[in-house]
């Protein structure tokens, strides 16, 4: 079995302003090779948890470390093993697309011959050839989604950690990207996405976790999930899991 490529050990985090604990005493690991979905109703932490997973806050207690890095320690040298899509797309709107992908690749110190076969391979897959040398701001939601998931990726990254990363594409992109999911665990590395789309999780995953009021109430396969139901569908355990609907944060 793989080294675990994500490991949360005993992470909170409440935020100051309102008092609200979004994430409470989370423990969790996905290894190399996985392609974990974490579901949960709106509010029950899963974005604050991809944040802090990422950098981008900082827990109140508890240790995060990504691809063998602790985020306290190393976090530069964590960041750049993660490829990060975030759920909203904010962009550089004045920037074209090809400008937008050279910055996201300077930034990660890809080699040119590297960003030039990714840009390649990835604008024919999401069908961005067209477009790619026109504003940013011009792009519809969809296309803007296909720019930052070619920008997030273009350096490689071991770990894959998209939030939502499906809302605004259309059922072609939304499959091809499904597929890429696929292909980079196949090859050993590890994909972590969010998703409200319970169908997606059932269909893609190895393993699922949900969370519910920051606390993580199961993790598992499907199968494992069930734990004996026979036929039990995920929206219904979810349902039955996440019973008060959870609340808004």
């Amino acid at each position: 079995m793989a080294d675990n490529m994500i490991d949360l050990q005993g992470v909170t985090k409440t935020y100051a302003k309102n008092g609200f604990k979004a994430v409470d005493d989370l423990t969790l690991q996905v290894k190399g090779g996985e392609l974990f979905g974490f579901i949960g109703p709106n509010g029950a932490g899963k974005t604050t948890t991809i944040k802090l997973m990422t950098g981008i806050l900082r827990p109140d207690a508890g240790t995060i470390t990504m691809a063998g890095h602790r985020l306290n320690e190393n976090r530069l040298e964590a960041q750049r093993l993660i490829g990060f899509v975030p759920d909203g797309n904010d962009l550089y709107d004045r920037l074209s697309g090809m400008e937008y992908l050279n910055f996201m690749a300077d930034v990660y110190q890809v080699s040119a011959a590297q960003r030039k076969a990714h840009i390649e391979k990835y604008l024919d897959i999401f069908s961005l050839e067209d477009a790619i040398n026109n504003q940013v701001r011009s792009y519809s939601k969809g296309m803007k989604q296909k720019l930052v998931v070619i920008g997030a990726l273009i350096h490689n990254p071991p770990v894959w950690i998209l939030d939502e990363p499906l809302g605004g594409l259309d059922p072609r992109a939304a499959h091809l990207l499904k597929e890429e999911m696929q292909r980079h665990c196949q090859a050993g590395n590890t994909v972590f996405f969010s998703t409200h789309v319970l169908e997606v999780a059932e269909k893609l995953c190895t393993r699922i976790g949900l969370i519910n009021h920051g606390k993580l109430v199961e993790q598992g396969t499907l199968e494992e999930l069930r734990s004996g139901e026979t036929g039990a569908s995920l929206e219904e355990l979810f349902l039955e899991l996440t019973d008060d609907g959870g609340e808004e944060a």
